[in-house]
């Protein structure tokens, strides 16, 4: 699985981000003419060359006519939106501003909708966003992992006021998220690649097993003294799918609140999702804000479809923001048998614990078929179906 790696020993921002992407390897070329296809005013992007503590870096420089204009965030879904960009790319570009929108609804306590976007909605950050999307779309990442985020110390002006780094959407953005502070000044991490980065990423901390195919080092604006002010990106193949531990694997559970859809999309949902190759999907009942029920909607699935199945709930849902989380599972070992019964021949699936039986469990379609068909209950098949196995001279599994 081609696999990004964000190493943010000096934090990250929007340019960082394009210029490590450039330093990887991507055709400057056409991400900028990926970029224009966004219908904006003309802007421009000059990449150099730099050093940052003896590292040979790519600093990319957005520049962007004058704008006194702030703008919500559906602005900025119409500007993506009637973009020619791919689907690919629309999808993550607007969940990207999706999760900033909701970080800073958050702090302000205010709907989602009523959000000015500042710093974050300036053309620089929507072309830094759409940038990082068609980046990664060129070099065709399947995975995303990142390491602890550091986040920088003292105090930074923004819109709002004087605050502490990080700045409150930023530790909104980080939330769940490794995260630590050292001497050194300032905002490292900005909104911006705060959002990129867990948006697209289901993993931190150390670098994922890979074998490593580049690098590269996207520059910060700011020099410090001897401390590298740049991001690392490492490009990679991973098979984080498959484990050490027989029977053991790694999946991804996307999840997401929903107060505001009708329980036949839901259903429809939970079809497309199974379709796309989830290995799980369920809905848990839960209370919202103003007292609204709703349902928590949970896909579980193999990494390398995380990002089609995020598309889809973003197609076909009002969800606005997706957590995600990865874990391992443990399976049994299973073989699905043919056993011969009364009521005809059904299918069973034994599963096995350090190769002794532990379940037996017969075809749920093979036994309501034969039930129909013969005129008995169901547990009657069912029961039947499991007392013919036998468990000293079990049948070869099916191929």
């Amino acid at each position: 699985m081609r696999t990004l790696f964000f190493d943010c020993f000096a934090g990250a921002s929007g340019n960082m981000i394009l210029g490590g992407l450039i330093a990887l390897g991507v055709d400057r070329r056409e991400l900028v003419r990926q970029i224009k296809l966004l219908n904006t005013a003309a802007f421009e992007i000059e990449f150099t060359t730099v050093d940052r503590s003896g590292i040979s870096c790519i600093h990319a420089d957005v520049r962007v006519p004058n704008e006194s204009r702030h703008r919500h965030l559906s602005d900025i879904r119409r500007i993506i939106d009637e973009s020619a960009l791919s689907e690919t790319i629309k999808l993550r570009a607007n969940a990207i501003f999706a999760s900033l929108a909701e970080a800073e609804a958050s702090v302000h306590g205010i709907e989602i909708e009523k959000v000015h976007f500042h710093e974050v909605g300036a053309l620089d950050a929507i072309v830094d966003i759409v940038g990082a999307c068609a980046g990664f779309e060129l070099m065709g990442i399947e995975r995303f992992a990142c390491s602890k985020i550091h986040v920088g110390s003292g105090f930074i002006d923004i819109a709002h006021g004087k605050f502490p780094v990080p700045a409150p959407a930023v530790a909104k953005l980080l939330a769940g998220v490794p995260v630590y502070s050292t001497e050194i000044d300032g905002e490292l991490i900005t909104p911006t690649a705060a959002a990129i980065i867990t948006t697209v990423c289901d993993s931190y901390g150390t670098i994922p097993e890979m074998v490593v195919e580049a690098d590269g080092y996207g520059a910060g604006t700011r020099e410090y003294t001897k401390f590298p002010n740049a991001l690392r990106l490492i490009l990679g193949n991973s098979t984080s799918t498959i484990s050490a531990v027989p029977g053991r694997e790694t999946v991804v559970t996307l999840e997401t609140n929903i107060d505001d859809l009708s329980p036949q999309i839901l259903g429809f949902v939970m079809d497309r999702a199974f379709e796309l190759g989830a290995l799980d999907c369920w809905f848990t009942p839960i209370q919202m804000k103003k007292n609204r029920p709703a349902a928590m909607l949970s896909v579980l699935c193999e990494p390398e479809k995380a990002d089609e199945l995020r598309g889809m709930i973003y197609a076909e849902t009002t969800s606005i923001g997706i957590r995600s989380s990865v874990s391992e599972r443990d399976c049994l070992e299973r073989e699905i048998v043919s056993v011969s019964t009364v009521f005809g021949p059904i299918d069973v699936k034994i599963a096995k614990f350090n190769g002794v039986v532990v379940n037996v469990m017969p075809e749920y379609e093979h036994v309501k078929k034969a039930a129909l068909e013969k005129g008995v209950a169901f547990r009657v098949v069912s029961d039947g179906a499991v007392a013919a196995v036998d468990r000293n001279a079990r049948p070869a599994a099916n191929n």
